[in-house]
């Protein structure tokens, strides 16, 4: 007799109805070869009163069960496991409860598969209660015109004649937003474009991606910064590329690194973020920019552009990218409209010659067969009505004084550990450490203050990348009272090496270690 009161355990707070969940454990219990074919089930009524539960809820799991295939019923005998089923063989009974077997069941997969050990990093988490976290440098999600974009969302959906958009659309992207997006990055980064040379994306990682596979796939050389976005990094590898390494100064990408690589190499690719280079927050000087361009058509690259934190750029004007003086058809552009709004608003864009667009659509569909029509066509509604440039505009008022407040309580209170320069753009402060400190320590001692350091580039194991010598301290994210109490947390935590830093070099009253 198999004892159905000790392995079926229901749970009446659950969301999911009784009969439901009945039924469910049933079939794993078919599946897991418990109930043979033809083995008879209980009867409705003493299963009722072995469950504890209400008849009429039994009869429910059973016709399901029924309307499923997993049974059969059988007049004036009873229901039974499907006869035509596979037989399988017999596991022993669980001893702890089903959701706990299921659980571990799910740990471990049953076959072989291929291991990408290159991809390992750690998921986005929300800080804990009470914790205060300096994330890689995204935006204030709290500031997001959440009210503006349902509001059109819902106009959207409430018209007829968009419901097409439920339906299948184009691989590139909703029309609208493509004309939208040409019109907006023809005016504010100079770009001469049209909505044929735009794909839509699901944000700038994706547009790596397609990217990388069409420029990288068999094997070529990709030229990146000694310390670059490690995300692109990975994806390069993901896609058979070679990492060549070239140095990274206060002008961004050394250039004639790039031409040296060229004259005893095969580049395919050069990878830039030109308007503020992730992770140190420098911009490509204009000199190198033009350099860039010149050898990109010498040597035959595509230069892949990432417009990171274009739009946040707080001591003068924006430098217009590479792609907005590119005449030769050598620059890729990829942004990414989450970096403006939200990163939950996962729309980005791809900007490239037609060709190469069209060829990245092909790939395109076959991983992911379009975005969301409607978010596009709401997005696109914004844009021409001005509602996306109002808010970036306020947004970047907000972390302009953000980022003055960080970088003044920075240096007021903690100069004498921290070494960075002031970022002319985006939303995080690149910080190294004086002193022969190292980050691992420091980030344990912050930990126990509520305080969590990272910023992507000193938090993740990396087989692509060596430790960078700083991390990314993201103050966009945070408001001012979040800043002040983020500094004197940093306050306490640095207290705990006072000692060791103050042995340094007390004469000169630095540690005068090179940073």
């Amino acid at each position: 007799m198999i004892p159905y009161k000790t392995i079926i355990r229901l749970d009446k707070k659950a969301c999911t109805p009784l009969y439901i969940q009945l039924c469910n454990q049933v079939i794993q219990l078919i599946k897991g070869g418990v109930l043979l074919p033809s083995t008879k089930l209980p009867g409705t009524r003493w299963m009722s009163d072995t469950l504890d539960i209400h008849r009429k809820t039994v009869i429910a799991a059973y016709d399901e069960l029924m309307a499923q295939g997993w049974t059969e019923a059988c007049p004036a005998k009873g229901t039974f496991v499907n006869s035509s089923l596979p037989i399988i063989e017999q596991r022993a009974l669980p001893e702890t409860t089903w959701k706990e077997e299921v659980q571990k069941a799910k740990k471990k997969s049953g076959f072989p598969f291929v291991h990408r050990g290159h991809l390992k990093s750690r998921d986005a988490e929300f800080p804990g209660e009470g914790i205060i976290a300096f994330n890689d440098g995204v935006p204030d999600s709290r500031i997001a015109p959440i009210e503006e974009i349902a509001r059109e969302y819902r106009n959207v959906v409430k018209k007829s004649y968009n419901r097409k958009h439920l339906s299948y659309g184009s691989v590139y992207g909703n029309m609208e937003l493509r004309e939208a997006l040409a019109d907006y990055l023809n005016d504010t980064r100079g770009l001469s474009t049209s909505p044929e040379n735009i794909l839509i994306t699901r944000g700038s990682q994706m547009g790596i991606y397609l990217s990388s596979q069409l420029l990288l796939t068999g094997g070529g050389n990709v030229a990146v910064g000694e310390t670059n976005y490690r995300s692109a990094n990975k994806v390069f590898i993901e896609s058979g590329g070679t990492l060549k390494r070239v140095r990274v100064d206060e002008c961004g990408i050394v250039t004639d690194d790039v031409e040296r690589l060229c004259k005893t190499e095969k580049i395919r690719a050069v990878y830039v973020t030109s308007h503020h280079h992730h992770p140190t927050t420098v911009t490509l000087s204009a000199h190198r920019r033009m350099h860039l361009l010149e050898l990109s058509q010498k040597y035959n690259f595509a230069i892949i552009e990432d417009d990171y934190d274009y739009d946040f750029h707080y001591s003068n004007a924006p430098i217009l990218p590479l792609a907005s003086s590119d005449a030769e058809g050598n620059v890729v552009y990829i942004g990414a409209l989450c970096k403006i709004v939200a990163p939950a608003i996962r729309v980005g864009y791809m900007v490239a010659p037609e060709d190469f667009t069209d060829e990245a659509a092909r790939l395109r569909r076959v991983i992911d067969r379009q975005g969301d029509p409607l978010l596009e066509l709401t997005l696109a509604h914004m844009i021409r009505d001005g509602e996306i440039q109002r808010h970036s505009k306020k947004a970047l008022k907000v972390y302009h004084e953000r980022r003055d407040l960080f970088c003044s309580l920075l240096r007021e209170k903690l100069g004498d550990y921290f070494h960075f320069e002031v970022p002319e753009g985006g939303m995080a402060v690149w910080v190294k450490l004086r002193g022969g400190l190292n980050w691992d320590e420091v980030k344990a001692e912050a930990a126990r203050y509520g305080l969590k350091l990272g910023g992507y580039c000193g938090d993740e194991e990396d087989d692509i990348d060596p430790p960078y010598p700083g991390i990314r301290m993201g103050f966009a994210a945070l408001n001012p009272d979040e800043i002040k109490e983020a500094i004197a947390r940093l306050e306490n935590t640095m207290k705990a090496f006072r000692p060791e830093y103050e042995t340094a070099d007390p004469a000169s009253g630095t540690t005068g270690v090179e940073v």
